[in-house]
């Protein structure tokens, strides 16, 4: 006898896996996947199909393994690491060639020559996951009557899309004594920034820009 919500917990299931395995994104792409395996497991189990049982509760436990792992590293320096980098250097101009579609859709009328053409100093810091870049901030000097102000402005904030869900700016901006041994006082997000992710960094807002104190 036909079971309808079975043939819909079926169907459902192959839909989320195959969803899930069209994702760039690794944390919804584990977290989908394991959504559609358990889904998979329940509708093996009623059609006593055992095989796909054991493989799905199988996929289940990696997926787990993987999501925990993700979410206990999000935070750790052993697994993500800034580097200074020259903003102009050619591999940092490559990444953003690379990812520019993807760039100007979350960052529209960002411009890097426009950035290293204005007056004063600009920073670019590259973060890494191991040997992978997985982010770029890039910062720039304001500057008051020609001089340093101290106020630094992030002109740019960008995650490449396998780790969008990870706030990997943190690493940048949580090194308070690196950010004011190279003569930052504050920092100032661009107008074009998201208001949820900076304050989920740090910034708090100053009016109508949102801020960063560097501490000493």
């Amino acid at each position: 006898m036909a079971v309808p919500w079975l043939d819909v917990l079926g169907w459902s299931g192959s839909a989320v896996l195959i969803l899930s395995l069209s994702l760039a994104n690794v944390l919804r792409f584990r977290a989908l996947n394991l959504v559609a395996s358990l889904m998979l497991v329940v509708f093996n189990a009623f059609l006593g199909i055992w095989p796909m049982v054991a493989m799905n509760g199988a996929i289940a436990v990696i997926n787990v393994w993987h999501l925990s792992r993700l979410l206990r590293t999000r935070d750790d320096e052993r697994t993500f690491e800034a580097l200074l980098a020259d903003p102009g250097s050619e591999y940092a101009r490559h990444l953003l060639r690379v990812h520019g579609p993807d760039i100007a859709r979350h960052n529209p009328g960002f411009d890097l020559d426009a950035v290293l053409g204005r007056p004063g100093r600009c920073w670019a810091f590259l973060v890494l996951r191991g040997d992978e870049t997985v982010g770029i901030v890039l910062l720039h000097e304001v500057l008051q009557d020609e001089r340093p102000s101290g106020d630094v402005r992030v002109e740019l904030d960008y995650v490449t899309p396998r780790f969008r869900d990870l706030s990997v700016g943190t690493f940048v901006y949580r090194h308070d004594g690196r950010l004011a041994g190279l003569g930052m006082r504050r920092l100032v997000a661009n107008d074009r920034m998201t208001d949820d992710y900076f304050r989920h960094v740090g910034f708090r807002p100053d009016g109508d820009r949102l801020v960063r104190q560097v501490r000493a």
